[in-house]
């Protein structure tokens, strides 16, 4: 693996793949990552970091890209996973087999952040990429996007957590709800405040 300059992206073919993750800070649920590898020759109009824009808008954009890109993957990795590798491995993890999944050979990955997984590519990594490269946006609303819908399957087992409104994050209700019910198995044992409980439920609640 080689690491690139921004200002070198113009050397290359223009097959560029961009890549990025949602939900490595939850306290449950899984961690997704999306590749995209967007047509120049049909761009798509209001692509941002998905964190800024609407549930809806994301949804819409979310179809677009589907629909227009050349080519894109999703990949997970689970919460018991994430306990056995960590999050840092699991979310790069879940990069590379996203960006593996591709079914068109990228000239170069560019992957939001500061760190990379091992790939057989010329690889850049971009702070803030996610508002800066249309491709890894659009990576952003696809994860984003399926990892929500993921938390939504998980409400509907475990509907006392309310995955439904904070998707696993660690809000203060969510916290509160911890500390009533303690965790189920899709929360992330490993991680602070979960790993201070013993309690843990092993029925699904409904």
């Amino acid at each position: 693996m080689t690491c690139y300059k921004l200002s070198d992206i113009s050397n290359f073919s223009h097959i560029i793949a961009g890549v990025d993750e949602a939900g490595r800070g939850a306290l449950a649920g899984p961690v997704y990552a999306a590749a995209v590898i967007l047509d120049e020759r049909s761009p798509i109009e209001g692509l941002a970091d998905s964190k800024k824009l609407s549930p809806k808008k994301r949804e819409y954009l979310s179809k677009l890209i589907k629909q227009k890109s050349l080519c894109w993957s999703i990949s997970s990795i689970e919460a018991s996973e994430i306990d056995n590798l960590d999050i840092l491995q699991a979310t790069m993890s879940a990069m590379k087999n996203s960006v593996l999944k591709l079914q068109i050979l990228p000239d170069i990955v560019l992957i939001d952040g500061n760190q990379t997984p091992e790939l057989e590519y010329k690889v850049l990594t971009i702070v803030n990429g996610d508002n800066l490269v249309p491709a890894i946006s659009a990576a952003s609303i696809l994860a984003k996007t399926e990892r929500d819908r993921e938390m939504l399957n998980l409400h509907c087992l475990y509907p006392h957590y309310l995955f439904n409104k904070h998707k696993g994050y660690g809000t203060e209700e969510h916290i509160t709800l911890l500390k009533k019910y303690g965790p189920c198995k899709e929360h992330r044992k490993s991680f602070s405040p979960i790993k201070n409980f013993t309690n843990f439920t092993s029925i699904n609640l409904r």
